[in-house]
């Protein structure tokens, strides 16, 4: 069974970035990250940022907001500022119900996660998932491919660029019956929904990416469950640290890299 590992993936394009990041004249690329939850999972996750922007050359602000009106008010006055060339707000926000709105508050030029819908760039993570894919030889052309949770950052923008590619792809959601998966070839899961990909789901010789994250007791975990990696039938599997995460923080930076040469 073939390991779809990110982090070798990652490794070569971040070379090229290094190239980039450190060879550009005048300002820095600057990436601004906004969040308001000091979650030790959310910091993780802005400390690797951070880590990969010092790595390549590209500065990284880290910008805690108190409350949606401040987030809201960081963004408009990061959408104006010319010295800012990528916005992510770190989710999940405090008030969930209230992502979409915020988001869509980004400028599409600077929308550098790719959760506008009409912005300059598609989903990172979803980007991630083709980039992890393509690096390891597995085709999407004549295969049935299953995308399992509907998410802004994942299922609905992965559906999307399915769409427009021609790829023959069904979504599910999580109350529908995931028995049905063993009928696909390819299975993308990212509900955060713990273990719940079961082994009993898949077909063997299946391809796996989980790109589903949840946290429990402090640890990160994802959507398959641990009767499906002990499967030695399967085609490729995500391992349960660094596949698709990895590359994910890549093709972000790879969009920070972009808006940059664009707008400067």
């Amino acid at each position: 069974m073939k390991i779809l590992d990110g982090r070798e993936l990652a490794g070569f394009i971040k070379e090229r970035q290094f190239e980039v990041g450190r060879g550009t004249l005048g300002r820095r690329p600057k990436l601004l990250i906004i969040r308001d939850s000091d979650n030790p999972v959310i910091l993780k996750y802005v400390r690797l940022k951070k880590q990969y922007g010092e790595d390549i050359g590209v500065l990284v602000e880290d910008y805690y907001a108190s409350s949606f009106e401040e987030i809201r008010e960081r963004i408009l006055e990061a959408n104006s500022d010319v010295e800012i060339d990528g916005i992510i707000l770190q989710l999940p926000i405090v008030e969930k119900e209230k992502t979409d709105e915020l988001t869509d508050l980004i400028a599409p030029e600077k929308d550098v996660d790719g959760l506008f819908s009409h912005g300059d760039f598609d989903s990172a993570t979803a980007t991630a998932i083709l980039w992890l894919l393509a690096g390891y030889d597995i085709s999407l052309e004549g295969v049935r491919v299953a995308v399992v949770g509907r998410g802004k950052l994942v299922g609905a923008p992965l559906m999307k660029m399915f769409l427009k590619s021609g790829v023959q792809a069904e979504m599910f959601h999580r109350g529908d019956d995931l028995a049905r998966l063993v009928e696909f070839d390819v299975i993308i899961t990212a509900t955060g929904v713990p273990g719940l990909i079961k082994s009993s789901m898949l077909r063997g010789g299946a391809v796996v990416v989980d790109a589903g994250t949840a946290s429990e007791k402090g640890i990160l975990v994802g959507d398959v469950s641990e009767d499906v990696r002990a499967r030695e039938d399967l085609r490729a599997i995500t391992p349960k640290v660094g596949g698709v995460g990895p590359l994910t923080v890549t093709c972000l930076f790879e969009h920070v890299l972009e808006a940059y040469n664009k707008h400067r």
